[in-house]
């Protein structure tokens, strides 16, 4: 297997930061809406679970890859250790997979606080859209 690329490694880091900035906005944008609403159901209470950990993982996504981003870039001012990427390498892919797992789960579960019927179309589109996410993320 060919070593990858510090050039690549930049340029997804920098994507990784753009998206996941945009998921975890949207999740806080979430959770503050749960924080002043008056109803506290405990399906309310699962989907304030899931928003805020969607926030978080995306957060630490953003910093491990802005890690990666800054010693991949031209110009870093110390010496490039060899395997000093692979924690910010691991954490963020890890993190990114769990913060989409997570903002999924808000999808599936959200239906429910309307109706079953909801419920259960919101559970599909968000199996449906968990596996074709991982599909298209698959090396």
């Amino acid at each position: 297997m060919e070593e990858v690329s510090l050039n690549y490694w930049n340029k997804l880091a920098e994507q990784t930061i753009v998206i996941s900035s945009l998921l975890g906005g949207f999740s806080i944008t979430v959770i503050a809406n749960f924080l002043i609403s008056e109803v506290n159901t405990r399906l309310h209470r699962y989907l304030l679970v899931c928003a805020t950990l969607s926030a978080s993982f995306f957060l630490i996504t953003v910093f491990s890859m802005t890690n990666i981003l800054l010693k991949t870039t031209k110009g870093y001012p110390l010496d490039l250790i060899e395997n000093s990427l692979t924690a910010p390498k691991l954490i963020g892919g890890g993190s990114f997979y769990l913060g989409i797992v997570s903002l999924v789960l808000l999808i599936s579960l959200s239906g429910w606080t309307k109706s079953r019927r909801l419920g259960l179309f919101t559970t599909i589109v968000g199996l449906i859209t968990l596996i074709i996410t991982f599909m298209m993320t698959a090396i």
